[in-house]
């Protein structure tokens, strides 16, 4: 897939399974996951701006129900994405997506192999509930909180 993705997931689609390793090296996989809601988040870089006031939203926002799983994925390296979450003390797991299919398979493939800031919500059947393109990048953690009261 190349910076024109046709890939389009709406709500109600599959949701790509995956498997990537987080900051620590750990391998995260969608089906693992099964039976619970997922909010995956992509963005473009670790540790610029923009990203760090949205994961930061996500840090701070009130805590999650227990059956909400909050993933962040963009193209940085493990190691990238460990100093990111040590840095910001992230209290949820952050995905090397490296090679970027993932971020293909999502459709979120941006300018200079940058992944587009996009979000997904899965419900814990791994469907496709909802999709928020338009992400603020300082309050977006409670744009999903909001959201989720319509995802089971």
């Amino acid at each position: 897939m190349g910076l024109f993705s046709s890939i389009s997931l709406q709500p109600g689609d599959a949701a790509p399974d995956f498997t990537l390793k987080d900051q620590a090296g750990r391998p995260v996989s969608l089906a693992s996951l099964r039976g619970k809601r997922v909010v995956l988040y992509f963005y473009p870089k670790a540790d610029t701006p923009g990203c760090t006031k949205e994961a930061c939203s996500f840090r701070d926002a009130p805590r999650y129900p227990a059956d909400v799983a909050v993933l962040g994925v963009s193209r940085d390296t493990v190691e990238s994405q460990k100093k990111f979450s040590e840095k910001n003390r992230l209290t949820f797991p952050l995905l090397a997506d490296s090679d970027g299919k993932v971020i293909a398979a999502y459709g979120v493939d941006g300018l200079f192999g940058f992944a587009k800031r996009k979000t997904f919500l899965i419900d814990a059947k791994g469907k496709v509930a909802k999709v928020i393109e338009d992400v603020h990048s300082d309050r977006h953690a409670a744009e999903v909180a909001e959201a989720l009261k319509g995802v089971r």
